[in-house]
């Protein structure tokens, strides 16, 4: 590797020739401020902030973008950069609401700390402030212009990412805007709600839409029976909204907090994904064993079956039918839970929480309801349960570790694997495996469909059959494989694919880090690892040997994919259009449409 000297701030150093200076002042210690920066997604030096001073150039350069060369002699720390970086800040602010007080990121904003860090106390550009409508008409993003900085690392992370470029920016001059295409809201936009822009916005600008006064009204209410479950990746991040460690797992403290909120009953989603194993594994073998439709593509992250919908509808077929694991949970518990503690349904209200913010809007889709009733009422984010911690005052690091309500929280160390990439996959193959064989194989570890690479693949040997897997992560990453599912050319019997890289311990709903902080630590390895440790302490690690799932179908849903479980725990899937042309708006005149008039 070319390596070149250089000198910053009277400090020599030798660095790849690839090297920004911002990555080379990073190297020893020198922390040069950014807003806009995201480490190879975006890279623009739009925001100026990361502004230095280098020896024989006439102006202030930013940082960020440019290029080390060998000789330079670079200052990072003078009046004239600090003035220059203030004033920058002070025009960034001069039309950002600042009601910092009510802001959802309040104490957890990268604005606010770079605001502090750089001593602003007066705002020299005040005038008049543009006001702006908040889009909030979606179930799972709010979107506030007041707030956009105009950074474009939420236009970044959708386009270069996630592949799907549902923001963008719209306007010129001052009426600049980042939002939907054609002036549409984030309801009506081609968005899969991953909430990938939330988690890489340094502000409020795009946050969930929350429902927590909404939980904290049915607590109160004598007459609902309320019930919540938690997801397996959320116990591998809420311990970062307490200060904890990245990748802390802080199972027992989740619980014991939950009770304290007065939920009636705390139970645990990896109930519901060992069931769902039970399901999908039992519906892959129907399809290789009956000449279905394969590849079979799992369906437990929403925000890619909205990619499927919206962008992949020829391959709805390779859809799993099953629900999504708090969905089936929701279902069994206003059914079963419902029959055995004798109370009626329509009084037992289901919250979830989860690390994603698509599971809001997959809650409230018309196919998840039985007999009339939602599966589940609501759905509060990791980040939205730290924020009702707090608001009850519990001190959460100090809690005794407690365990979940018998049942409908017992679970396997399969379960838990759900929340990282290759988790669902693993979870199948140890089910599926012993199912095939009729044997209780004691080789589960399948680290070959483990880890972050955007695509694994793998060929299973179980009994007499090959069976060939893959996993994928990201609708990004996913694209070019979903190609090949399209084309006919994906030689596979079964693929997992999650919307968000690194699978749900990085769902648009889990605790928000700084860009430097993403730079610095890999959240999708460090919140994995809380899995995986979970896993291998469980004395059961495999979803058929849950006696609490056998006890289920033994007692009411009968066999998998059974009468009883098609009713309750699958559904189906239908082609969304990507900003559909009205007819009213059209009149004939585009001849490009599907509309009478043309």
């Amino acid at each position: 590797m070319q390596k070149v000297t250089l000198t910053i701030d009277n400090v020599k150093i030798e660095v790849p020739k690839e090297y920004t200076i911002l990555q080379a002042a990073r190297e020893i210690g020198i922390d040069i401020p950014t807003l806009c920066y995201l480490k190879d997604i975006n890279e623009i030096g739009a925001c100026r902030m990361c502004l230095v001073e280098i020896e024989g150039a006439r102006n202030l350069q930013a940082s960020c973008v440019h290029p080390v060369a060998d000789g330079m002699v670079i200052k990072t720390n003078t009046r004239k950069i600090r003035e220059a970086r203030k004033a920058n800040l002070e025009l960034i602010l001069s039309d950002h609401d600042r009601d910092c007080l009510a802001c959802f990121r309040n104490g957890n904003c990268e604005l606010q700390k770079l605001s502090e860090d750089l001593n602003i106390k007066d705002i020299e550009f005040e005038g008049e402030r543009t006001v702006k409508p908040i889009d909030n008409l979606s179930d799972s993003i709010v979107r506030d212009p007041n707030k956009c900085i105009l950074c474009g690392r939420c236009v970044a992370v959708c386009s270069k990412v996630q592949k799907i470029g549902a923001l963008a920016f719209t306007n010129r001059g001052i009426e600049t805007e980042v939002a939907p295409a054609f002036g549409k809201s984030m309801a009506e936009a081609p968005c899969v709600y991953c909430g990938q822009c939330i988690n890489v916005c340094p502000v409020a600008a795009l946050r969930e839409k929350t429902e927590i006064e909404k939980v904290w009204d049915v607590i109160e209410d004598k007459s609902k029976h309320v019930l919540v479950q938690t997801a397996p990746a959320v116990r591998a991040a809420l311990g970062e909204e307490f200060g904890l460690p990245i990748g802390t797992r802080v199972t027992g403290k989740m619980v014991s907090s939950l009770k304290r909120l007065g939920f009636d009953k705390v139970f645990d989603t990896n109930f519901a994904a060992d069931l769902t194993i039970m399901e999908e594994g039992h519906e892959l073998l129907n399809r290789i064993q009956n000449g279905g439709t394969l590849p079979m593509i799992t369906s437990c992250s929403p925000g890619w079956v909205r990619y499927c919908e919206f962008y992949y509808p020829e391959i709805i077929d390779n859809l799993s039918t099953c629900k999504s694991p708090h969905q089936m949970m929701g279902a069994i518990l206003k059914s079963y839970y419902a029959k055995i503690n004798n109370i009626d349904p329509k009084d037992i209200y289901v919250v979830s929480v989860m690390p994603c913010t698509s599971k809001k809007t997959e809650s409230a889709r018309k196919e998840m309801t039985v007999n009339g009733l939602r599966d589940v009422d609501a759905v509060l984010t990791t980040r939205e349960l730290g924020k009702m911690i707090k608001e009850a005052r519990i001190e959460f690091n100090k809690l005794e570790d407690g365990v979940f309500d018998e049942f409908f929280g017992d679970y396997s160390g399969a379960g838990v694997i759900f929340g990282a990439t290759g988790g669902v996959m693993e979870a199948a193959i140890r089910t599926v495996a012993d199912v095939v064989t009729g044997e209780d194989l004691e080789e589960i570890e399948y680290n070959v469909v483990r880890g972050i690479e955007n695509l694994k693949e793998a060929e299973v040997k179980i009994g007499d059959m090959n069976v060939k897997v893959a996993v994928v992560h990201g609708t990004g990453a996913a694209s070019e494989l979903l190609d090949l599912v399209k084309a006919g050319k994906a030689d596979y019997h079964f693929i997992e694919v999650m919307g968000c890289s690194g699978g749900c311990v990085t769902g648009g709903g889990q605790p928000q880090v700084s860009a430097k902080v993403r730079e610095e630590v890999d959240l999708r390895v460090e919140r994995a690892k809380a899995l995986y440790e979970e896993d291998a302490l469980m004395p059961v690690r495999k979803s058929h040997k849950n006696e609490s799932i056998q006890k289920l179908y033994a007692d009411f849903l009968g066999k998998p994919n059974g009468h009883m479980a098609h009713e309750l725990l699958h559904t189906h899937y239908e082609k969304k259009e990507i900003y559909p042309v009205e007819e009213e708006v059209c009149e004939g005149k585009c001849n490009s449409c599907a509309c009478e008039s043309c």
